[in-house]
């Protein structure tokens, strides 16, 4: 802040910095020069540059510059900027990439039900499709293995009334789960993919891997996953797997296709 010569006597002082203040409707400013006073009302663009409508507060509306310092607000010297562009926000979507419904209430539970395979299943397709289920009234519910399937549809008695949709993991041609499945009935619909675990139709991305670990056959996959990872228990593994997941972007599209089969399925007339 001082000369050359700090014993001079002569100091510079710095100019105090202008606030510069976006000129929103209704804004009450003074123009310096003219001391007319108003709030904002509107704005005209021409070759000379931009200028702001002031009103005052008999109606009269003027028109000036919107120059650097040319204004006061409450006593203090501003720069006024013209508003920028409103930008419409587009409609929101939910995790599954469906139209989110605002306000809404859960409606009363369809009689048809979706089965899936485990607590884990449950869990990840409550984070994508939680909305979408709660909207259709459509009940998840865990199985636990599907070892029994064929007997607990036989005891939920699927009608074109209420369908029973099934999400099995590792369905593929040849294995156990796709001789389980087999001639279910025309109001069971079986959907699946071909991972081994629910956690693996996961992007590897979204955990922070490269790729799932291989784990050999007759090792428990969570936990050989867990193992090789350094991700503790398998309790401990899944919570770092739901964390990791936002949205529809962080699954692989074998499970995005096969659960929107099971809702439209369910929620199809009869």
């Amino acid at each position: 802040m001082y000369g050359s010569d700090i014993l001079s006597g002569t100091a510079r002082r710095r100019r105090p910095e202008i606030p510069v203040v976006v000129a929103e409707t209704d804004l009450v400013a003074e123009h310096a020069d003219s001391g007319f006073c108003g709030a904002v009302v509107g704005f005209s663009h021409t070759p000379d540059g931009d200028f702001v409508k002031l009103e005052d507060r008999r109606g009269l509306v003027r028109l000036f510059a919107m120059t650097p310092s040319a204004f006061l607000i409450d006593g203090s010297p501003v720069t006024l900027r013209r508003p920028g562009p409103v930008v419409k926000a587009g409609p929101k979507v939910t995790a599954s990439g469906s139209r989110k419904v605002e306000g809404l209430r859960a409606r009363t539970a369809r009689a048809g039900r979706i089965w899936v395979e485990g607590i884990h299943d449950a869990a990840l397709v409550e984070r994508i499709w939680g909305h979408d289920l709660r909207v259709e009234g459509i009940v998840v519910e865990p199985l636990h293995g599907i070892d029994d399937l064929p007997a607990l549809v036989a005891e939920f008695g699927p009608t074109p009334q209420a369908r029973l949709g099934v999400l099995v993991d590792h369905l593929v041609q040849g294995s156990k789960e796709s001789r389980i499945v087999a001639g279910l009935g025309d109001d069971v619909l079986v959907t699946g993919h071909p991972y081994v675990d629910i956690w693996q139709a996961v992007k590897p991305r979204a955990v922070g891997i490269h790729t799932w670990p291989v784990v050999p056959r007759g090792e428990d996959w969570k936990t050989g996953i867990c193992d090789r990872l350094g991700w503790g228990e398998p309790a401990d593994g899944f919570r770092r797997v739901l964390a990791a997941v936002s949205s529809y972007r962080d699954i692989e599209p074998a499970l995005l296709g096969a659960v929107e089969r099971l809702v439209d399925f369910v929620t199809e007339p009869a």
